[in-house]
């Protein structure tokens, strides 16, 4: 006889292969509407903002381009504040948040797994599907159950996430950088100015010397009847004016030193007998035009362009979200009502299977969303191309003042000669009795504004070359345009 072999349903023999051929119907159908929704803005090109396209002829600043001025004292002070500022430790710790998202966005993408215990005290109800022998009772569970869960991710979601996050990571990075040299050329502009108001303070008492040196001579004059008390108020009226100068000239000297101690994260009467001269002038050309390497030695540039980069890892994650979202799950475990079988191999219990969410009813709020990082991408597009315009004309800026300033020192030298020649003839002439004291005076304040013009030349010279340093990245260079892979 024939054996006939029982027929089992679709149903009882493949659940699991059933429901992924419905899943796969799904994803090829149920998506959400994209249409509508694209950035607009555009990355500038080099030339645009006026970056020469070829490659720089100079000597780019060193990553500590102030070790070549030569003061330990300056040196220290700067090393100081890169060490301890409030400011420079709360950009760190941003940093340090950045990366823990990085963490998150990784684990998001691998399979997760838990567990949990439970022993619960539970009446059964008596109208359910409860059996007879538990119906109304009271009785206590317990169960030990060991959850997996994976999220397929077939429309790359975790994979944009992870960019996202990755940018928002080297964005931070180039932000510190960018913090770190910002930091550093206000301290070297503070030692600068510091430095300029010490010089004029001595410019003053020197001055000052000169007063009373005058007031002496005209009193000797008076006495002998060669000038009259007219010349020798007016003589002494000089010396208040300058000794007021020189106690304004210490009220600022005590502020920068204040500005400098709570830069370098020291009290502010820390620095309060610091003594500072001007760096010398670098010796290193000047570049011609601004060169389009500056867009990988800026910090603050790589910065934005990380941000273009996190932008769009966010809006590809919100476009991911736009298609079904497919999780394995599964579990396994021991559950019982009696705790002397919770071993037993009848307490077994599992289960495994798909599920399938669809945005089919929340399109609204994802295509607002999608907008809403639509707008953030191109936010930051426009972002970049404000920081290489900025860049650029900081450079540019430099660079020009720079050229005007080397003509304006020229004029000033032979115009503090011209002034110095001209004092010293008209104390030799009121000295012989042909000039007056009124000659003498305008011929000092010709020469003292001349002498506090070039100190300030000299300190605006030094400060215009910080400040090229600066705009030109202060030693930053971005990872992806090393040669060599290491940091700087």
């Amino acid at each position: 006889m024939e054996q006939i072999t029982p027929h089992r349903p679709l149903s009882a023999r493949r659940p699991l292969a059933a429901l992924l051929a419905a899943c796969a119907c799904l994803l090829a159908g149920a998506c959400a509407d994209l249409s509508g929704i694209s950035p607009k803005a555009r990355q500038a090109q080099p030339a645009a903002v006026g970056l020469a396209t070829a490659p720089a002829a100079f000597d780019w600043p060193d990553a500590q381009w102030w070790r070549p001025y030569g003061d330990d004292r300056l040196a220290a002070l700067v090393e100081r504040a890169l060490a301890g500022n409030p400011s420079l430790m709360a950009t760190e710790s941003r940093l340090a948040r950045a990366r823990s998202l990085v963490d998150l966005a990784e684990s998001e993408s691998g399979p997760g797994v838990g567990g949990r215990v439970d022993v619960t005290r539970q009446r059964f109800t008596e109208t359910g599907m409860i059996p007879p022998a538990l119906a109304g009772r009271t009785r206590t569970t317990y169960a030990a159950t060991l959850v997996l869960g994976w999220e397929l991710d077939f429309f790359g979601r975790h994979r944009a996430a992870l960019q996202a996050a990755l940018g928002t990571v080297q964005a931070a990075e180039a932000e510190l950088q960018a913090a770190r040299v910002l930091l550093a050329s206000r301290v070297v502009a503070g030692w600068i100015e510091l430095a300029r108001l010490l010089e004029q303070r001595r410019l003053a008492r020197e001055t000052r010397a000169q007063d009373e040196r005058m007031v002496e001579l005209v009193r000797q004059r008076t006495v002998a009847g060669l000038d009259s008390r007219v010349e020798l108020r007016r003589a002494e009226g000089e010396l208040p004016r300058t000794r007021a100068g020189i106690e304004a000239l210490d009220g600022e000297i005590a502020l920068v030193r204040h500005a400098l101690a709570v830069l370098s994260a020291q009290p502010p009467q820390a620095l309060a007998a610091l003594e500072a001269s001007l760096p010398p002038a670098p010796r290193a050309a000047l570049p011609a035009e601004v060169p389009a390497d500056l867009l990988g030695r800026r910090a603050d540039v790589a910065a934005a362009r990380w941000r273009i980069e996190a932008a769009l890892g966010a809006r590809d994650e919100t476009r991911a979200r736009f298609y079904p979202n497919v999780n394995l799950a599964g579990f396994l475990g021991l559950s019982t009502l009696n705790l002397t079988q919770w071993l037993d191999a009848g307490s077994r219990t599992w289960g495994v299977g798909p599920a399938v969410r669809l945005p089919l009813f929340d399109t609204g709020a994802l295509r607002a969303e999608l907008r809403d990082r639509t707008a953030g991408l191109d936010e930051a597009v426009h972002a970049y191309n404000g920081a290489i315009a900025d860049a650029a004309r900081e450079v540019a800026d430099r660079l020009a003042s720079l050229h005007a300033l080397a003509r304006r020192e020229r004029e000033q030298r032979l115009a503090l000669e011209a002034a110095d020649d001209a004092q010293e003839l008209a104390v030799q002439r009121y000295r012989a009795g042909l000039g007056t004291y009124l000659e003498v005076i305008s011929a000092q304040a010709a020469v003292t504004a001349e002498r506090r013009l070039a100190a300030d030349l000299d300190a605006r010279a030094a400060e215009l070359h910080a400040g090229l340093a600066h705009a030109l990245g202060g030693g930053y260079l971005a990872p992806d345009a090393r040669n060599d892979g290491s940091p700087r």
